[in-house]
């Protein structure tokens, strides 16, 4: 069959498959993919700018309100002013934040686990390579 030959293709039921289980596992009250996403480089990078966190995520400064605006309600980051410029908004995790990160970072790592058990790890690695080669052709 031609679209098993596809590259678009397998990358798009793959992902159905991963962003299934991933669904699963963070349950009704859970993360999404996009949250989560933001939440990390929040942790990861403290008073990271609402724009520079669009950038990292590859969407419109637009896009990011309501994210933004979820893990706010959540508690789980607050928005501080730069001292350099009020109008610029950056973000910082709260304790709550940072706890509710290393949950669902421990949760996506056993999905992913999971959903990967036939990889050695090497071809993890290697998957991970080339998936890493085919953004960097976009951004």
């Amino acid at each position: 069959m031609a679209l098993e030959s596809l590259v678009g293709y397998n990358l798009k039921r793959a992902y159905v498959i991963l962003q299934n289980d991933y669904r699963a596992v963070m349950g009704d009250h859970g993360l999404s993919p996009r949250v989560f996403s933001a939440l990390t480089f929040v942790v990861e990078t403290p008073n990271l700018t609402q724009s520079d966190l669009a950038r990292r995520l590859g969407i419109e400064r637009s896009g990011l309100v309501a994210i933004v605006d979820e893990l706010e309600g959540r508690g789980y980051l607050c928005r501080v002013a730069v001292p350099q410029d009020r109008r610029v908004q950056a973000l910082s995790p709260t304790d709550a934040g940072v706890q509710a990160y290393e949950a669902a970072l421990k949760l996506v790592h056993d999905h992913e686990d999971r959903i990967l058990h036939t990889l050695d790890a090497v071809e993890r690695a290697q998957l991970l390579h080339l998936l890493k080669k085919i953004r960097e052709t976009g951004e």
